[in-house]
């Protein structure tokens, strides 16, 4: 049985798809926030996870599925940086412990281009999304974690409240800043379950999800609550798949970054399987 741990945020869906809804025989899915696919592929309780892409650095015996992953080109509306003060006045960041890679990105970008180093701390789970649908900062039940600025990601970041904040798109950040597109998330899978068959199962996932895209877009629409042109915009055009050599040279440049800023011991390149 191959065990696979999927994320369960809408803009995993197109790759996910088929998986959902077509499961091969012999193929165990679990549905999954980022971190804990890369805690399944960590501790051998997955064997092929749809991970963080800075989890790839930290999880050894590792080997990267090429072609797939989740990437913006510029804007991505799903990973924000939403604060209550002026960007240089931001002394806190509250991080979202669901993605360890927008965590990471958001120290990079605030270090290197606006200059700052402020306390970062970590919500408990489902904290964030919480404050993202609280309609006022006077409404939020008051909390000692309380900080400046907030790490947004997935589906809560595109139902947040944005009016009167100072908002930080990390992927159109991380273009002006870099020249290249992020990827936020790819395929990986532990070493000794890299089997041949595993790229094209994940492959024909995909190829499912756009076969069947107008179909994808209702179901998520009623599951997210988010509109069918919404939904539609968003993955047709805030997103891409497909990784090509400019994606990973953005990651490859993210990962030496992280390494120099001592958020990973070392920056390896990237073994495929295959």
């Amino acid at each position: 049985m191959l065990r696979i741990s999927l994320v369960d945020f809408l803009n995993a869906r197109p790759l996910t798809w088929g998986l959902l809804h077509e499961p091969p025989a012999g193929v165990s899915v679990s549905r999954d926030i980022p971190s804990v696919c890369a805690e399944k592929l960590a501790d051998g309780s997955a064997d092929v996870g749809l991970i963080p892409s800075i989890e790839y650095q930290r999880i050894p015996n590792l080997r990267a599925v090429p072609g797939l992953g989740i990437a913006a080109a510029s804007e991505v509306r799903s990973v924000l940086l939403v604060s209550d003060v002026s960007r240089e006045k931001i002394r806190s960041v509250w991080l979202d412990p669901a993605s360890r890679t927008s965590a990471a990105l958001v120290r990079i970008l605030l270090k290197r281009v606006y200059g700052l180093t402020p306390e970062y701390r970590e919500a408990e789970g489902g904290r964030l999304e919480a404050m993202a649908d609280s309609p006022s900062p006077e409404s939020r039940v008051p909390s000692p974690g309380h900080a400046d600025a907030r790490l947004i990601i997935g589906d809560p970041a595109l139902k947040t409240r944005l009016n009167g904040k100072v908002v930080l798109d990390l992927a159109a950040e991380w273009r002006a800043f870099s020249g290249h597109s992020f990827v936020f998330a790819f395929w990986a899978v532990r070493a000794e379950a890299a089997a041949a068959e595993v790229a094209p199962l994940l492959r024909r996932s995909y190829e499912a999800g756009q076969r069947n895209f107008a179909r994808l877009i209702g179901e998520e629409s009623a599951q997210t609550g988010l509109s069918e042109a919404v939904v539609e915009d968003y993955l047709r055009h805030s997103l891409h798949y497909e990784l090509n050599g400019g994606d990973l040279a953005g990651l490859d440049l993210f990962y030496r970054m992280a390494e120099e800023e001592g958020l990973i011991a070392s920056a390896r390149p990237l073994d495929f399987v295959g």
